[in-house]
């Protein structure tokens, strides 16, 4: 069986009803899925939904990091974000094996949007990360990229590709498992993923009905 977790860092758009639409739509869509884990500077109560305290106050995304603390996690774990929407059988997440979301504008660079791993596997990335993190947060610290924004995948394909450990790609093992929102679409694939100032609070009627579990 598998672990789902999820960051909330308060202050921003995001609040506990997030993390519980998600968990609740992995109950429905994603078989597999046994523990529902939420890494979070500001614990909430929610049955089923276990609560992991924050250790570093690292600002925005970077707090995603943590996620790869050692020994947190026995077996397969999947870091999701919290935009992102089950439509139908998402079971495949819970395979076993190192995987992540292919950057969308980027081909070969992950996405950390989507990052599944075995236990304490990317325990080093942590390690490496926490060291210097003033380092790592800076522009630049991964040489020439082409991504326009640097955040944590960044930092991880960096890491992950200087030691010849790039995972496998969702959308190469299991094509038509992910897809992406675009507003002038009503049905989409199992997986719903959501780019830039796109989100499910502000999409069409048939994708916040899902969101919302209607």
């Amino acid at each position: 069986m598998a672990t789902l977790i999820t960051v909330l860092r308060s202050g921003g758009r995001y609040d506990a009803s997030w993390v519980e639409r998600l968990v609740r739509a992995f109950r429905v869509h994603a078989s597999g899925f046994d523990r529902f884990v939420c890494l979070t500077d500001h614990p909430f109560q929610s049955d089923g939904i276990e609560c992991i305290a924050l250790h570093e106050n690292w600002p925005v995304w970077w707090s995603k990091m943590e996620a790869f603390r050692p020994g947190l996690f026995t077996g397969t774990a999947l870091l999701c974000d919290l935009d992102t929407v089950l439509c139908g059988d998402a079971s495949a997440l819970a395979r076993p094996g190192l995987a992540a979301m292919e950057d969308h504008f980027h081909k070969g660079r992950l996405s950390s949007a989507l990052l599944r791993w075995e236990g304490d596997e990317l325990a080093d990335v942590y390690r490496r990360f926490a060291a210097e993190p003033k380092r790592w947060m800076a522009p630049g610290s991964c040489g020439r990229v082409p991504n326009a924004v640097h955040g944590d995948q960044v930092v991880i394909d960096h890491f992950l590709r200087e030691a010849g450990r790039l995972p496998a790609f969702f959308q190469a093992s299991d094509p038509g498992l992910l897809d992406f929102y675009d507003p002038a679409r009503k049905t989409f694939g199992p997986v719903l993923v959501f780019i830039g100032d796109a989100k499910p609070d502000v999409a069409n009627a048939s994708v916040q009905a899902l969101w919302r579990g209607d």
